[in-house]
């Protein structure tokens, strides 16, 4: 197995550069753009239901384009005319959100509006390029190698480029201002991991290319009739993991500011120590997969998952009760928050190759796309659920709410029986 996927670090390291833009941009985005509009918004719910755009665009966007690719023959390949318009212009509106955040909301939502076309547009194929060019045996230590990337680049992102958050720089008109830096500079970062994508990757021509035409209703038909249900069970579970997770996930910064009272730049930590662990477990848990299964491994994780939000759940209630000062409480939330991390980078890590082991070539970009479509789609309707959440009950309700689809996705998981490496 070693020597077997060895051959195959190197391009995978560079296909993820592709996912380092993704893993740069998403963290800093879930964490300041509720503290942006909450300039102008008072409600959680509000906020949170704003904070969905993103995923509708998604919900459309991914798996039309992701498809789209599968019938894209050109001299730079299937996908890569997708990626090289995609990300540069993800990378300059990305750029441009926290100056459209002094402007005013209007700006702040055409931003935000512009930014999600084209990164959404892109992620499909970004995402296509490791299947259609990995072997399926591999898939899972591939996809390790991949969201180490995406980690490394949450970390960059939330660890170093948050802290510019608190850097005060004078712009025209305005004099000093923070929360500006992480923005633009984590724009020029895209840009530049895109332009070594394009150089360094060359995506393979196969003669069954022109040959295969894959129907897209047809191939989802064919998946929801199927007799094994299993495709159908993934999707399933990972809608619920993903309503957990994006419960939570747009949350935490705001939890950071205003339970535990630390600065904007201090807040962006709080996504760090999810991304630190994301990105020192990705690989090692496609290792782990390959020995003892890809399902196991997802349905223990997932119940550690289920554990770990119900403490996350009682940290605020328990730090007041034991009167825990500001820097206990905030690394016992950041502890808590790694390890979350740990165990929900082996399910996603996992999953993916799972419905990938499933597909064809022909339909390998609508298997990813309807990855994205249910995933998206609990993103959708996570944030306002668990903004209205925290209206009502606080900050532990949402963090409950998880608890409870983690565990309904570790029964879930229980009745797959494909998606084995072969």
């Amino acid at each position: 197995m070693k020597e077997g996927m060895k051959k195959y670090y190197g391009v995978t390291f560079l296909i993820g550069l592709g996912f380092f833009t993704m893993g740069l941009m998403d963290p800093l985005y879930d964490t300041y753009i509720p503290i942006f509009l909450s300039r102008f918004i008072g409600s959680k719910g509000v906020i949170g239901s704003i904070m969905t755009l993103d995923n509708i665009f998604a919900l459309f966007l991914i798996p039309i384009v992701a498809a789209m690719s599968d019938k894209t023959h050109t001299k730079i390949g299937r996908r890569m005319p997708y990626i090289i318009v995609t990300l540069p212009l993800s990378g300059i509106f990305f750029g441009l959100i926290p100056f459209s955040a002094l402007w005013g909301l209007t700006s702040l939502i055409i931003a935000i509006f512009l930014l999600n076309v084209f990164k959404q547009a892109g992620r499909g194929p970004v995402v296509a390029l490791m299947p259609d060019t990995i072997p399926g045996e591999y898939r899972s230590e591939a996809n390790g190698v991949i969201n180490t990337m995406a980690g490394i680049a949450a970390i960059v992102g939330t660890i170093i480029l948050a802290r510019l958050m608190d850097i005060k720089i004078n712009l025209p008109g305005r004099g000093p201002t923070d929360e500006i830096l992480a923005f633009p500079i984590a724009g020029v970062l895209v840009i530049i991991a895109t332009l070594f994508l394009f150089i360094f990757i060359k995506e393979k021509h196969r003669a069954e290319d022109k040959e295969e035409k894959v129907k897209i209703m047809e191939s989802i038909k064919l998946i929801f009739s199927s007799e094994d249900k299993s495709a159908f069970l993934i999707l399933i579970s990972l809608f619920l993991w993903f309503l957990g997770y994006q419960g939570v996930l747009p949350f935490i910064g705001l939890y950071s500011k205003e339970v535990i009272g630390v600065s904007s730049g201090t807040a962006g930590l709080a996504a760090g120590m999810v991304a630190i662990s994301y990105a020192l477990f990705a690989i090692l848990s496609g290792v782990i997969a390959h020995k003892i299964g890809r399902k196991k491994t997802i349905r223990i994780s997932l119940f550690m998952l289920t554990i770990v939000t119900l403490l996350l759940a009682a940290h605020p209630g328990v730090s007041k009760i034991l009167q825990i000062s500001q820097t206990p409480m905030l690394l016992s939330f950041f502890l808590l928050l790694f390890i979350f991390g740990t165990f929900w980078v082996s399910v996603v890590t996992n999953s993916f190759p799972m419905l990938w082991q499933m597909a064809s070539y022909g339909n390998m970009g609508i298997y990813t796309g309807l990855y994205y479509t249910f995933s998206q789609a609990a993103a959708i309707g996570a944030p306002p659920v668990t903004g209205f959440i925290i209206d009502i009950f606080g900050f532990y309700g949402i963090f409950l709410f998880a608890s409870i689809c983690m565990f309904s996705a570790f029964l879930v998981m229980g009745k797959v029986t494909k998606g084995e490496s072969r």
